[in-house]
């Protein structure tokens, strides 16, 4: 299997190379990101075409790591197309919409298109994102890692850029050529950069940052390829990072090497938003990684802990999900359905790996991920979706799940696929430890799986089930086919927290949150936590997000969207809430609250006298501690330096 493998791996590189050159003239794409504080991004492209003709061009629909149709096409406006100075007529696709058909005039063999594109997020006046899909236009129906493109980037004067792009040189602004002329024109002090010529597949797989408050810090640099942390923020202070913050990520990248045994990319950028208007991000890449927090996100160890996974997550999906990825979720271009089997593996190992490297590199304690463990495992605990949905299943529909509307999550399911994912990944890596007497592990296999053809650069290579229970196998011998679809396939209202035990702990629920509960909630990102109580999410205004289906509040027929107005007759708090759950544990009596639903006032009773429940992990003596010697690290922890 491996050398089959390897074979494959040296196919998709020959032919990616041979595609590359097949087309002697790339397209040409301009980025104008000068009026992102607008929310509007431009560019001029100009595409290779054959005249006399149709040019049938697209853009991006289905986006990997998305795994949701989320293209951009609702949001392009003012395209126009030209062919020796006179503008082309063009027209839609009357079913696939994000496509257009562009007549061609004899003797044109290059038309040049305009578009805008109405950006929503990640920018603000001192920052911009680019996801290449926003402003991307190319020939349809061609494999995407076939066609030939050229990318430039115009920015502000004096801001900094990051990405994963080879930068050739600067060259002249171009102008716009869109509906108005002048409508739009870069400042004149723009800075225009030119990088080399790659696919529309790796285009779109290489996103960009710029800010006028930008640092970029080496990583780790005895480690092959270089690693960078390419950091923009809106105040020049959060771009400086703390110096522990540094060695912990250096840490990541050392942690990874050993781990993984093998890189996919020629040099990677973890691209890094620092805002509180435009961060809120995590999307993989194969060379880079887009990360957005809030401005503090990385300011301190409270801040941290609510973060301290997300660089890790993203790094891990350069191996797993980037090189190797699921066979149908990989398709030749972005208009083709993408499917979503075998997400288990693509969001759960790396949610696995993400949190465990992450307290491999100090980018969080032991302790920190015990208890975000427990919080991830209790979730899971509680989700009554498990007695009608498997977990592939939320996958196979996690396109319709993405995204969606947050009523009744725990009814419906959400992307349980990423923390159903971890348990399982937790469970086998355990079990392989039992097994082998801790001579082996989950990283014999990750070697295996995600190192096969070696150090490949920027590679694609699908993968099926059978795959990964024959490279389990080559771990250790065990029924890994029956042990994944046990899990993953069926229908099973437990959740799986075997790993959990065999690795020497225990899920149990106390009367206090645990220490890094109460420090999420200081950082705001815990919110008011009677899930394991009364079975509601609320936030400190009192309004309920959801409702645990056949939970304490469910058959006091409480339902999402409705507002508390006061507990116990006196106006709603959270400490009022808290205190009528501690005095219901005495106290026969029904927690008694007003509801506004709607445009109605509403008493409801709600019967629950068991007192505050908060998930926490305790060690059970006497068992091994496969858990704590998951964490240890693989390498020596380098210390902060100035």
């Amino acid at each position: 299997m491996l050398k089959q493998s390897r074979s494959l791996v040296a196919a998709a590189v020959l032919a990616c190379g041979m595609s590359l050159h097949a087309q002697k003239t790339p397209i040409q794409i301009t980025a104008d990101l000068t009026e992102g504080v607008r929310h509007l991004y431009h560019a001029e492209i100009d595409i290779p075409v054959k005249p006399d003709s149709t040019a049938d061009l697209i853009t991006p629909k289905w986006i990997p790591g998305t795994h949701a149709p989320g293209g951009p096409i609702g949001a392009i406006t003012g395209m126009v197309f030209t062919g020796n100075g006179e503008t082309l007529k063009w027209r839609r696709d009357d079913v696939e919409l994000a496509e257009f058909h562009v007549t061609v005039p004899k003797g044109v063999t290059s038309i040049h298109a305009h578009l805008d594109c109405i950006v929503p997020g990640r920018v603000t006046s001192k920052m911009s994102v680019l996801e290449w899909e926003h402003l991307m236009l190319y020939p349809a129906h061609v494999p995407v890692k076939e066609i030939a493109i050229q990318p430039s980037v115009t920015v502000p004067a004096g801001w900094g850029t990051g990405t994963a792009l080879k930068p050739v040189g600067t060259v002249p602004t171009p102008k716009t050529t869109g509906v108005l002329e002048g409508a739009h024109t870069p400042p004149a002090d723009a800075v225009t950069t030119k990088y080399d010529v790659t696919t529309v597949e790796q285009l779109e797989d290489s996103p960009v940052i710029t800010g006028k408050y930008f640092h970029e810090f080496a990583l780790a640099p005895e480690i092959t390829p270089k690693h960078f942390l390419d950091v923009v923020a809106d105040e020049p202070d959060d771009a400086k990072m703390r110096p522990e913050t540094l060695a912990e990520i250096g840490n990541l990248v050392r942690e990874a090497d050993a781990n993984y045994g093998s890189h996919h990319y020629n040099e990677y950028h973890f691209l890094l938003t620092l805002s509180d208007r435009a961060g809120g991000e995590g999307l993989e890449h194969g060379q880079s990684s887009d990360n957005g927090t809030g401005e503090k996100g990385f300011a301190d160890d409270v801040h941290q802990l609510a973060e301290a996974d997300l660089l890790a997550h993203e790094f891990t999906h350069s191996w797993n999900g980037k090189y190797r990825r699921p066979a149908r979720l990989y398709q030749p271009d972005f208009a083709t359905p993408q499917q979503g089997d075998l997400m288990w593996v693509y969001e759960g190992m790396t949610q696995y790996w993400g949190n465990v490297l992450a307290a491999r590199a100090g980018l969080k304690n032991a302790e920190g991920y015990r208890d975000l463990l427990a919080l991830s495992a209790a979730q899971l605990d509680y989700k009554r979706g498990r007695n009608w949905r498997s977990t592939e299943d939320t996958g196979i529909a996690g396109s319709l799940i993405r995204g969606g509307n947050p009523q009744w999550m725990n009814w419906r399911r959400g992307q349980d696929y990423y923390q159903e994912g971890e348990l399982v990944w937790l469970d086998a890596d355990t079990l392989i430890r039992k097994l082998t007497d801790n001579k082996k592990s989950l990283t014999d296999f990750a070697k295996i799986f995600l190192g096969k053809g070696g150090n490949t650069g920027p590679l694609i290579v699908g993968y099926e089930f059978p795959e990964i229970v024959a490279d389990l196998n080559e771990v250790v011998k065990y029924d890994w086919d029956k042990f994944l679809r046990d899990r993953i396939n069926g229908v099973d209202p437990q959740v799986d927290l075997d790993g959990i035990e065999r690795g020497g702990y225990k899920l149990v629920y106390q009367d206090h949150p645990s220490k890094s509960e109460r420090m999420l909630a200081g950082s705001r990102r815990g919110g008011l936590n009677v899930w394991y109580s009364l079975g509601i999410r609320v936030t400190g205004e009192g309004v309920i997000g959801d409702v645990l289906w056949d939970g304490p509040s469910d058959r006091a027929k409480l339902a999402p969207g409705e507002k508390i107005v006061s507990v116990n007759g006196q106006a709603f708090s959270a400490d009022a809430l808290k205190a009528a759950i501690v005095k219901a544990k005495a106290d026969p009596a029904p927690i008694h609250l007003l509801v506004q639903q709607e445009d109605a006032i509403l008493p409801v009773d709600v019967n629950y006298h068991d007192g505050e429940r908060y998930a926490v992990l305790v060690r059970q003596e006497g068992t091994p501690a496969y858990l704590d010697d998951i964490i240890k690290p693989l390498t020596k922890p380098q210390t902060a330096t100035k």
